[in-house]
């Protein structure tokens, strides 16, 4: 059974919902690259997830050819504006699903031009899995983050050249995205970084050769980072480790800040899962808009 089998009929039984607004969400999910709800999201949140209307959007799915692939992308911006600063959204380990599509609509709705590019494509589709401990090693352990920050490069370029502003650019990415959310503020001429709960250490491997902690010395955009303090896979030491690798590091290390939020879990803003807690996730989202805004993506 894949993983968008498990989320369709999760879907279709939750408790209070009708089998034609089932089919409406089904059809949200197929919108957002075809790309279901991951198992790990079971029971699925259906009454509290967060479903942002296209309204005065421009919206949907998008390509753009790095080396010969065409990379699918899921964008979404205010209607008819041209200039628009931009923010790359970086997917969960599940891909860019509907959480991550909705993601790039509430950043529309404020002001951006926000693209979500599928950096999984050449390995394969996370929908296609049916756990996650195969999911981790039969696909997201062979995405080079070479290969990450090259995608990343060119759906900053397509932006420039599809209504953004490519010098008024920022990144933001959650989970697995959080951790590229500091590899490509220490890459790439962005302006401002927010990683929501990234991991920041690791052993180095050919294809993850550096990690956060890591590429603190040479950070060229301040990030501010969103952690909870009960993630039991991102533990309070490595985050110290990291506050005390920043306070050492580049200036714009030394302006990046990390936030932690008492009781809150991993994956506390996905309000899709039961580990989101709304307090946290809303105090984040303003912190984010804040930061960019502050930093001169807005």
């Amino acid at each position: 059974m894949s993983l968008q089998t498990i989320h369709t009929e999760i879907d279709a039984h939750a408790p209070g919902r009708s089998t034609e607004a089932g089919a409406r969400r089904r059809t949200v999910l197929q919108s957002a690259l075809g790309l279901g709800y991951a198992a790990a999201a079971a029971p699925l949140m259906a009454q509290t997830a967060i479903s942002t209307p296209t309204a005065g959007l421009t919206a949907g799915e998008v390509h753009y050819t790095v080396d010969g692939f065409q990379v699918p992308a899921y964008r979404a911006a205010p209607a008819g504006k041209t200039g628009l600063p931009v923010v790359l959204v970086v997917q969960e380990i599940f891909g860019v699903h509907e959480y991550i599509a909705d993601i790039c609509r509430r950043l529309a709705h404020a002001g951006y031009l926000a693209v979500a590019p599928e950096l999984y494509a050449r390995q394969g589709r996370p929908a296609d899995f049916s756990n996650i401990a195969a999911l981790m090693s039969e696909l997201v352990s062979k995405v080079p983050d070479a290969q990450v920050m090259a995608d990343l490069d060119a759906a900053l370029a397509w932006a420039g050249q599809n209504g953004g502003d490519a010098a008024r650019a920022g990144v933001t990415g959650f989970c697995w995205g959080g951790r590229i959310t500091w590899l490509y503020a220490a890459h790439a001429p962005v302006k401002a970084g927010v990683a929501w709960y990234g991991r920041l250490e690791g052993a180095a491997a050919p294809l993850t050769p550096k990690h956060p902690r890591e590429l603190a010395p040479i950070l060229r955009a301040p990030v501010l980072g969103l952690y909870g303090e009960a993630d039991t896979g991102i533990p309070q030491e490595s985050v110290e480790r990291m506050r005390a690798a920043l306070e050492a590091g580049s200036p714009a290390a030394k302006a990046s800040r990390i936030v932690t939020y008492p009781d809150a879990p991993h994956a506390f803003h996905a309000d899709y899962r039961p580990s989101y807690r709304q307090a946290a996730a809303e105090d984040g989202w303003r912190r984010m808009l804040a930061w960019l805004r502050d930093h001169g993506v807005a």
